[in-house]
C-alpha cells in the first residue's frame, strides 16, 4: 500500500513536471522545483536500413525522453532495468556537487543496475544551465540509450542574446545493425579495431543517403525570417562529426553548457560528449535545405563510415516534394577548420583564471599495441603485426575494477585500486613525431586501476598531450564532476617556454578535443570531493583503457565532504 502511495505521488509530480515543461516551452518562467522522471530501460523493435532488430531504449523512445529543469532544481530519476544487460545512467556535464554517488559511470561511482533492479538518481543542478545530455555508461549501450537534458536559466535571468523564435534539439548519433553489447565483446576478444557504424543519425534518423531510408528523415519546419536556437549534442559512440546547414550561418553562443561570446561559422565539429548551442536565422530563399552530419577524419588509420546523414531544414511555404539544397563541408580531415572554431570560443565574460598552480600534471594520451600471448592468435590478436589494441594515459591502460572505486574509497576497501597514477610519463621524448613504432614490441602499455589523489581546494593544471604511438588523432577527453578552463592548446609537443595561454576569457568546458598530434592545457580547482573519471569519449578508446580516476579528498565540514551512499545503491 505504501509503495502504491509513493508511486501515486510520483505520478502527480511527473504531471506537474510535464505541465511546467509546457509552460517553459512557451517562454514562461519556471519556479525552482524538484523534477521527477521515471526511466524504464527496455528493448524495442525498430526498423532501419532495411533491417528490424531490438535495441535498448528508455521508455521505448529513441532518442530517449528529454529531461527539462531550471538552474538549481533538484532532479530525481528512478531508473528501472527491464533488460538482460547491466545499466547505469550518466548525467553528462552535470558537476554533481556533493552528489558523486549519482554520477553514473559503471564501476567508478556505482555498480551497475542489474536486470530487474532499480536505482534512483537524486541530484541538484547547482549553478548550472544550458544544454546537457544523459546516456548509459556501461558497455556500449550508450549507442542507443541517450537523450537531451535542457536546464533553463533562473527566473528573471534572460539569455545573453535575443530570445529565439523557437528552440530545437539536434542529437547526432551512430547506428549499428548488429547488437552493440556483442560488438564490444567481439571487438575486445579479437584484439583488433571495431567495425565502423552502419549509419550516422540526426535525432535517430539516418536520412535519404542510406538504404531504405528515403522517408526516415528528421525535419525542422521553419518560418522565413525567424531565428532558431539549435541545441546540438554529439551522442555518437566512436566518431567526431562535422555539422552544417546548407547556405546558413551558425552563431555559437554556448559550448558545453557555458555561454560564449557569439562566434559565427559555416560548420561546427563536435566530438562525442560535446554540446553546442547555435543560433540560425531562416534568411534564405524559401525552400528545403540539408542539415548534414559527416565524420571528422582525424585518425589516419581509422575506418570511418563515409556516407553522411541528412536532415531537412524546411521553410514553411516551400513545396513538400521540393529537392533539398546540399550543404558544403570542409575536407573531412581538415584540422584547420576544427582549430578555427576552437579559436573562436571565448567565455562570455572575463574570468581571470588563477595564476599559481598547486598540482601540475602532464598526461600523455594515445593508442598502444600489446604483444600477443593468446593460444589462438588468429582469433584474438588481429591488430597490427598480430598484436592486441589498447589505449592509455601516461602509458597506463585503465583496468575496470570489480567494485566501484567510489565504494572502495568510501569504505576503505583495499585491493580495488592504487593511488599511484604518475604526474608525468616515465620518460619524455618527441611524443608526436618520435613515438615508438616498432609495433608491438615497443608500443606496450602497463595495466592498472590507478588513481591520482588531490587535496581539497588545490589548483590543478593538466597538460594533455596526444602521442604518435600507433596513430595520432583528435581525442575528446571528458572530465566527470568538473568543468575546466581550456587555457591553451596547440600542435606538436607541448613546450612551456613557447605555449600561448589565455587566462582572461578561456572557454569553460567539460569535454576538450585534444588536437591531432597536439596538446591542450586545462585548469580547475579541486573543490568537489569524491571519485571522478576522466576518459576519452570515443567509446572504443575507453574500452581499450584510455582513462584514469581522480580522488578529491574532503575539505572542512559537511559542505566540503563526500555524502553518505544512498540506501538503494546497486551492489556488484
Amino acid at each position: 500500500m505504501a509503495n502504491m502511495i509513493t508511486w501515486f505521488l510520483l505520478g502527480l509530480s511527473m504531471i506537474s513536471t510535464v505541465y511546467n515543461v509546457k509552460l517553459m516551452a512557451h517562454g514562461r518562467a519556471m519556479r525552482e522545483a524538484t523534477r521527477f522522471y521515471d526511466f524504464k530501460v527496455q528493448t524495442k523493435k525498430v526498423t532501419k536500413l532495411c533491417n528490424s532488430k531490438d535495441i535498448v531504449t528508455v521508455n521505448g523512445m529513441f532518442p530517449g525522453p528529454v529531461v527539462y529543469a531550471q538552474e538549481d532544481d533538484r532532479i530525481i530519476v528512478r531508473v528501472t532495468n527491464k533488460t538482460p544487460f547491466n545499466v547505469t545512467v550518466h548525467w553528462h556535464g552535470i558537476r554533481q556537487r556533493l552528489s558523486c554517488w549519482y554520477d553514473g559511470p559503471s564501476y567508478i561511482t556505482q555498480c551497475p543496475i542489474q536486470a530487474g533492479q532499480s536505482f534512483t538518481y537524486n541530484f541538484t543542478v547547482v549553478k548550472q544551465k544550458g544544454t546537457f545530455f544523459w546516456h548509459a555508461h556501461v558497455s556500449w549501450l550508450r549507442g542507443t540509450v541517450y537523450g537531451a537534458m535542457v536546464v533553463y536559466p533562473k527566473t528573471g535571468l534572460p539569455y545573453p542574446f535575443k530570445i529565439p523564435y523557437q528552440e530545437q534539439i539536434i542529437i547526432l548519433g551512430e547506428y549499428w545493425l548488429k547488437n552493440l553489447v556483442q560488438i564490444e565483446k567481439d571487438t575486445l576478444a579479437s584484439g583488433g579495431a571495431p567495425p565502423r557504424a552502419d549509419a550516422y543519425t540526426i535525432n535517430g534518423h539516418p536520412g535519404p543517403n542510406y538504404n531504405c531510408s528515403t522517408n526516415d528523415v528528421y525535419q525542422i519546419d521553419v518560418t522565413p525570417g525567424k531565428t532558431y536556437l539549435l541545441r546540438i549534442i554529439n551522442a555518437g559512440l566512436n566518431t567526431e562529426n562535422f555539422f552544417a546547414i546548407a547556405n546558413h550561418k551558425l552563431t555559437i553562443v554556448e559550448a558545453d553548457a557555458e555561454y560564449t561570446k557569439p562566434f559565427t561559422t559555416d560548420t561546427v565539429m563536435l566530438g562525442p560528449g560535446q554540446t553546442v548551442n547555435a543560433l540560425v536565422t531562416a534568411d534564405q530563399t524559401v525552400g528545403k535545405y540539408s542539415m548534414v552530419v559527416a565524420p571528422y577524419k582525424s585518425g589516419r588509420i581509422v575506418n570511418y563510415q563515409n556516407i553522411s546523414a541528412i536532415a531537412h531544414f524546411h521553410y514553411i511555404g516551400s513545396a513538400p516534394d521540393s529537392l533539398y539544397l546540399p550543404a558544403k563541408l570542409p575536407k573531412l580531415d581538415d584540422n584547420l577548420a576544427v582549430k578555427t572554431v576552437m579559436d573562436g570560443l571565448r567565455s562570455l565574460y572575463k574570468v581571470n583564471v588563477f595564476r599559481e598552480v598547486d598540482e601540475n600534471l602532464f598526461i600523455t594520451i594515445g593508442l598502444n599495441v600489446q604483444k600477443c600471448h593468446s593460444e589462438t592468435p588468429k582469433e584474438n590478436c588481429q591488430s597490427i603485426n598480430n598484436g592486441i589494441m589498447a589505449a592509455s594515459m601516461n602509458n597506463i591502460s585503465f583496468v575496470q575494477p570489480r567494485l566501484s572505486v567510489l565504494e572502495a574509497y568510501y569504505k576503505n576497501i583495499k585491493g580495488s585500486y592504487t593511488e599511484d597514477f604518475p604526474d608525468a610519463p616515465l620518460k619524455f621524448y618527441d611524443f608526436v613525431y618520435g613515438a615508438p613504432n616498432n609495433i608491438p614490441y615497443d608500443t606496450q602499455s602497463m595495466n592498472g586501476t590507478r588513481t591520482k589523489v588531490l587535496e581539497y581546494g588545490s589548483k590543478v593544471q593538466l597538460i594533455l598531450q596526444d602521442t604518435g604511438t600507433v596513430n595520432i588523432e583528435n581525442h575528446p577527453i571528458h572530465f566527470h564532476g568538473y568543468s575546466f578552463y581550456v587555457v591553451g592548446y596547440g600542435t606538436g609537443n607541448y613546450n612551456p617556454q613557447t605555449a600561448q595561454f589565455n587566462l582572461v576569457d578561456p572557454p569553460y568546458m567539460n569535454t576538450i578535443g585534444v588536437p591531432v598530434g597536439g596538446w591542450a592545457a586545462i585548469r580547475f580547482v579541486a573543490d568537489n570531493p569524491g571519485v571522478w573519471y576522466m576518459h576519452c569519449h570515443i567509446e572504443i578508446h575507453q574500452s581499450w583503457g584510455l582513462g584514469m580516476v581522480f580522488i578529491v579528498k574532503n575539505g572542512k565540514g559537511e559542505l566540503e565532504s563526500l555524502q553518505h551512499p544512498p540506501a538503494d545503491l546497486p551492489q556488484c
